[in-house]
C-alpha cells in the first residue's frame, strides 16, 4: 500500500519534515517513492512553512495513496492558502 506521510529531518529539537510518497512497509525516514514537498513547523519570519507540489499530491491520491492524518490536514491548509485554478477549464470558457 502506498501512503503519503511525513519524513523527519533536521537537528535535535529543530524538526523539519519532507512530505513523501512511500510504501507503507518502509521505515519512516527510509526509502521513498517521491518527495512532493516539505513542512517546517518552526518557520519564523519570511521562511516558508509549507511547500508542496499539489498536483503530484492529487495524482497520488487519485491512484489510491492514503495520506496520514497530519498530511491530510496540511493538504487542506495548502489548498486554502494557494487556491488552484484549473487552466484547462478557463481556456474552454
Amino acid at each position: 500500500m502506498v501512503v503519503i506521510r511525513l519524513s523527519r529531518g533536521g537537528a535535535k529539537k529543530r524538526p523539519f519534515y519532507h512530505i513523501v510518497v512511500a510504501d507503507k512497509r518502509c521505515a519512516r525516514d527510509g526509502r521513498c517513492i517521491e518527495r512532493i514537498g516539505y513542512f517546517n513547523p518552526i518557520a519564523a519570519g519570511k521562511e516558508i512553512e509549507l511547500q508542496m507540489n499539489y498536483e503530484r499530491a492529487m495524482y497520488w491520491l487519485s491512484t489510491g495513496a492514503k495520506p496520514s492524518d497530519r498530511v491530510r490536514k496540511l493538504l487542506k491548509d495548502y489548498a486554502k492558502q494557494n487556491p488552484i485554478t484549473d487552466t484547462a477549464n478557463t481556456a474552454q470558457q
